[in-house]
């Protein structure tokens, strides 16, 4: 039982963006975090016109529900905690990519639809690094065609306890999470309606409210780190006889253009 505490809301440099809000219900021992996600679709929609990305319409509705899953996520971990999610799906065949950091608020991600491996199930990683701790990877399998589920079965295996996601609108989802002594039977049997209404039938204790943007934080000088090696190993193959190359973020999907001439100098200034 955790006795009622007054909102915290730790520095965050994220002053504006999606709001989430996370409650305890003290009767039954569950972390409920709860947001509409309409302000950050927009934005992600923006990114994918100012980098005239077009994801499949059933990638971008899979993509849209992973967000959405991974923000509520992010929300009810610490805000030490640097988090990146692979998921994907056979059927479709496509990878899911969402990464973000609790310390700014900062979440970002793409859809990879080309050289996808096929495999024989569906396969969720997660990637976990808190404060100064090393990186920690969790690997899960699983069958459904819903990020969402794909989520609750990493929670029952890796996190080994109960997480439940519901849509309680268009772009309104909540996740509810075990906690010790939890009610298992209540929150198993629980219903988007009920997660709804529980503020009238339950006693719930303001947590935390957190703040969410899309934010990626990709630029020239990271996309040279990412081309320096074949630049040292082959600048010929790497430019041809192209000055200018092209070069995708490999974590939101941003074009950026380098030149041969300012990786050259970004090379020799490294060594």
């Amino acid at each position: 039982m955790v006795s009622a505490m007054p909102e915290t809301t730790p520095p965050n440099p994220a002053e504006s963006g999606l709001e989430v809000r996370t409650h305890f219900v003290r009767s039954r021992n569950v972390l409920v975090a709860r947001a509409d996600f309409s302000e950050l679709f927009v934005d992600y929609y923006l990114h994918l016109a100012a980098q005239k990305i077009r994801p499949a319409p059933e990638h971008d509705a899979l993509f849209k529900r992973a967000l959405a899953a991974f923000v509520l996520h992010a929300a009810s971990r610490p805000w030490d905690e640097m988090t990146a999610w692979t998921v994907n799906f056979q059927e479709p065949l496509v990878n899911l990519f969402l990464t973000g950091d609790n310390g700014t608020g900062a979440v970002t991600g793409r859809v990879f639809d080309e050289n996808v491996k096929e495999l024989p199930e569906n396969l969720f990683y997660a990637d976990v690094v808190r404060g100064q701790q090393p990186k920690r990877r969790s690997t899960v399998s699983f069958e459904s065609a819903d990020p969402l589920a794909a989520v609750e079965k990493f929670y029952l295996q890796s996190e080994q306890r109960t997480g439940r996601y519901f849509q309680l609108g268009e772009e309104e989802f909540a996740l509810v999470t075990e906690h010790p002594d939890a009610d298992l039977a209540w929150l198993r049997a629980l219903t988007a309606e009920q997660v709804r209404r529980l503020e009238e039938t339950e006693t719930v204790v303001p947590m935390e409210r957190r703040i969410a943007r899309w934010h990626c934080g990709c630029n020239q000088a990271r996309m040279m780190e990412v081309l320096a090696p074949a630049m040292r190993e082959d600048p010929d193959e790497l430019f041809g006889s192209e000055a200018v190359i092209e070069i995708r973020c490999p974590r939101c999907g941003a074009r950026h253009a380098i030149t041969r001439e300012a990786l050259e100098a970004f090379v020799s200034e490294v060594k």
